[in-house]
C-alpha cells in the first residue's frame, strides 16, 4: 500500500488542549487521513489481544466496550461532548446511545458525511481478514481507508492519548509521535467541564482511596503486554457495580484537574524524553493560536517534506484565533492552588509560574 512509503504519526495529548481543531486541520490535507477518537472510543479492548481474526477485529470495532457503554449511559443525562459527531438527535439516526458502535461515535463521521454507508463497507471487509497480530489488524485498516480516500498515510488523534501513548509506540514502532500540550491550568479548567473528565478524575480519586495510582510513569522500555482478561474483568465489574453517576456528582476543585493533567503529563514526559528528534514533536496549543502559518510549517515539515503544500497551509492557518489565558480570570488564591498543582506538569513543558 502507498502508505507505507510516509510514515504514520500519532497525536499525543492530555486532551482539551486543542487537539479537536487539529484533527480538524489534518482532514483538510489532501494527502493526510485524518483518524479521530479511534482509539479512545475503543478503550482498553483495543489492546487486549496479541492477536485476532477478522471477526474478533470487528467485534472490536463495533461493540461497546464498559467504559464507552457507562460514558453513553451518562451522555443521555448529562449531554453530549463537542468531539461526538454522530447524529443522535436525527430521526432517521441508526443507532441509539446504547447501541452506538465505538467507531460510529466520531472516527467515521470524521472521514465522511457518507459515514453510514462506509460502515457497511468496511464491515464484510474487516470480519473476512485471516488471523493475524494487533498492529497489522490496525495497519490494514487504516491502510484500506487510507486508499478508499485517496490518502497518502495517516495520522491518529484520541483525546487523553498520552497515558495510551506507550502501547501505541510498541505497538506502531514506525510511527512519528507529536505532542501537543497546552497550559496546564486552562487544560483543567476544560477538564473540569468535561464528562470523560469528570469521569476520570472521579476513577482516579475512588483508586487513589484505595491506595492504587492508576497512572504510573515508565520508560520507552517498559514491555506493554496485551491487557489480562481479568484487567477487563474488573473493568466490567466495577462499571456494573460502582454508582459512576454518584462519584462524578462530587464537587472536585481545580486544583484536583490541575494536578491530574500534570501527572499525565509526567507519565508521558517518562516515555518521550527518550525519542530521537526525527521521531518526535512537541507543539504549544499557544504557539499554534499565535503562529498558525509557521507551526502548521513545522508539522507538516516534521511528518514529511513532500506533504508540503501552500494552499492547505493558507486554508489552516485561518482556523485558530488567539485568546487570552483563562486562568488569569480566577481569584488570586484559586489561581494560586491550580498553579501549584499544575507545577510539575508546567515545569516539564517549560511554562512560568507566574
Amino acid at each position: 500500500m502507498k502508505q507505507d512509503k510516509i510514515a504514520p504519526v500519532i497525536f499525543l495529548n492530555t486532551g482539551r488542549c486543542g487537539s479537536t481543531m487539529m484533527s480538524e486541520m489534518m482532514s483538510r490535507h489532501p494527502r493526510i487521513l485524518s483518524l479521530s477518537e479511534f482509539f479512545f472510543a475503543l478503550g482498553t479492548n483495543g489492546f487486549a489481544k496479541d492477536r485476532l481474526d477478522g471477526e474478533a477485529m470487528w467485534k472490536m470495532c463495533s461493540r461497546q466496550s464498559p467504559f464507552f457503554a457507562k460514558m453513553m449511559e451518562l451522555m443521555s443525562r448529562h449531554g453530549m461532548p463537542s468531539e461526538v459527531l454522530y447524529p443522535f438527535d436525527d430521526p432517521q439516526a441508526r443507532f441509539s446511545l446504547q447501541n452506538i458502535p465505538p467507531i460510529m461515535l466520531t472516527t467515521l463521521p470524521h472521514l465522511t458525511p457518507n459515514f453510514e454507508s462506509l460502515y457497511d463497507e468496511l464491515e464484510p471487509i474487516v470480519r473476512a481478514r485471516p488471523d493475524e497480530n494487533l498492529a497489522d489488524q490496525y495497519r490494514f485498516l487504516f491502510g484500506w481507508l487510507g486508499e478508499r480516500f485517496g490518502r497518502d498515510m495517516w495520522v491518529e488523534r484520541s483525546g487523553g492519548s498520552l497515558l495510551k501513548g506507550l502501547r501505541l509506540l510498541n505497538l506502531f514502532p514506525e510511527a512519528r509521535m507529536v505532542h501537543l500540550y497546552r497550559d496546564g491550568r486552562d487544560t483543567a479548567m476544560s477538564m473540569s467541564r468535561h464528562l470523560p473528565f469528570q469521569i476520570a478524575q472521579a476513577v482516579r480519586h475512588k483508586a487513589l482511596r484505595l491506595g492504587i495510582e492508576r497512572y504510573k510513569p515508565a520508560s520507552i522500555d517498559t514491555p506493554t503486554p496485551p491487557i489480562s482478561a481479568f484487567s477487563l474483568f474488573l473493568e466490567k465489574a466495577f462499571f456494573s457495580v460502582v454508582n459512576i453517576e454518584k462519584m462524578i456528582s462530587r464537587e472536585f476543585d481545580l486544583a484536583a484537574y490541575g494536578e491530574l493533567w500534570s501527572r499525565i503529563i509526567l507519565v508521558g514526559q517518562a516515555y518521550l524524553s527518550s525519542l530521537p528528534p526525527e521521531r518526535f514533536l512537541a507543539l504549544g496549543y499557544e504557539d499554534i493560536l499565535e503562529r498558525p502559518y509557521e507551526k502548521m510549517k513545522e508539522l507538516i515539515e516534521f511528518i514529511d517534506p513532500s506533504l508540503a503544500d501552500e494552499a492547505w497551509l493558507d486554508e489552516v492557518a485561518q482556523i485558530p484565533r488567539p485568546t487570552k489565558p483563562k486562568y488569569l480570570a480566577l481569584e488570586p488564591e484559586v489561581q494560586e492552588r491550580l498553579t501549584r498543582a499544575c507545577a510539575p506538569g508546567l515545569e516539564a513543558l517549560g511554562y512560568a509560574l507566574d
